[in-house]
């Protein structure tokens, strides 16, 4: 039996579709709020809360595999970060004691920061998170190591595909006909298709001789945003004008836009954390380790993901072009 957090997310309802199709047994700890959310079905759905730790003595039982995608991404404030990644992932670790259940913690490559040197990250370069939404996994990080020393850890870049929605606003603009991009020169990153990151997490929990271990999981190719951007309007027959944003005006722009995320009560994608990330010249890691070790590659290329994504979104409604 394999248990899933964070199933109704983006990458987790990918994960358990990929799941329940391979005919895996599965269960998914979720908030009760979200229980009348449509998952695939042969789900086992249990209702918990992994700050309190409601439901997980009953979301564990039986249950030999745990991987645990819940976690905070956006946030009005800065302890909810702390809350939703380190005292959650406590949580769920202490609630793990005793069990041999085995665990996939995915946390992310803004827990290491971004490459000083333009030189692809590999899991045993230091640590030097830009955000508090970084340092908050690498806090979670140091916790699965002292609590779950046999977790594997993996660490994911840009994620993309359908059904997500913070790439999405980036799509759109395009399709409307504008690049914003932030001066300075061009930028780096590393990006994996959301199905290809599904396949590396299923990698991680059923390999052998890896525990303990940390991984990124990701195309062996970095992009820019140069190429990002082309590649999305030629798909989408577009010639969007592109505008470099000074970094002074975007900094104005993510404390502007945190405040009316504020008043509305919502986070949103645009914040002073994610301006700071995306100044960075370069966000790229070398998946090299997961190859050799769990053999497992990302395939899916930036032409053929955006293909599929942007056919997602044209068919949900999301994007007309």
């Amino acid at each position: 039996m394999i248990l899933v957090t964070g199933g109704t997310g983006f990458i987790g309802t990918h994960l358990l579709n990929r799941l329940t199709r391979s005919g895996e047994p599965v269960r998914a700890l979720v908030r009760r709020k979200s229980v009348s959310r449509k998952l695939p079905g042969g789900i086992e759905i249990v209702p918990g809360d992994l700050t309190s730790g409601e439901g997980l003595a009953k979301a564990l039982a039986g249950v030999d595999t745990v991987i645990h995608l819940a976690g905070v991404t956006k946030a009005l404030a800065t302890a909810d970060y702390y809350t939703g990644n380190v005292q959650a992932t406590e949580t769920l670790l202490r609630a793990m004691a005793g069990t041999a259940a085995r665990l996939v913690h995915v946390s992310s490559l803004s827990a290491a920061g971004p490459s000083p040197d333009g030189v692809p990250l590999r899991e045993d370069a230091p640590e030097h998170p830009v955000t508090h939404y970084g340092k908050s996994k690498l806090e979670a990080e140091g916790l699965v190591r002292r609590l779950s020393p046999d977790a594997i850890i993996v660490r994911p870049p840009v994620v993309y595909g359908p059904r997500d929605t913070d790439v999405f606003q980036l799509l759109k603009s395009i399709s409307r006909g504008l690049v914003v991009e932030i001066a300075g020169g061009e930028r780096r990153f590393s990006a994996i298709y959301v199905e290809d990151l599904v396949e590396g997490l299923i990698a991680a929990s059923r390999a052998s001789g890896c525990a303990g271990r940390t991984y990124y999981l990701a195309h062996r190719e970095p992009l820019t945003w140069t190429r990002f951007n082309e590649t999305a309007a030629e798909i989408m027959k577009r010639r969007p004008r592109v505008w470099h944003v000074p970094v002074a005006a975007a900094r104005a722009v993510g404390t502007v836009a945190e405040l009316w995320s504020k008043l509305r009560g919502r986070p949103g994608i645009i914040s002073r954390e994610k301006v700071r990330e995306a100044e960075c010249m370069d966000w790229t890691c070398d998946p090299s380790r997961a190859a050799s070790e769990l053999g497992y590659e990302a395939r899916t290329s930036i032409q053929e993901g955006l293909v599929r994504t942007l056919a997602w979104y044209k068919e949900a409604g999301w994007l007309k072009y």
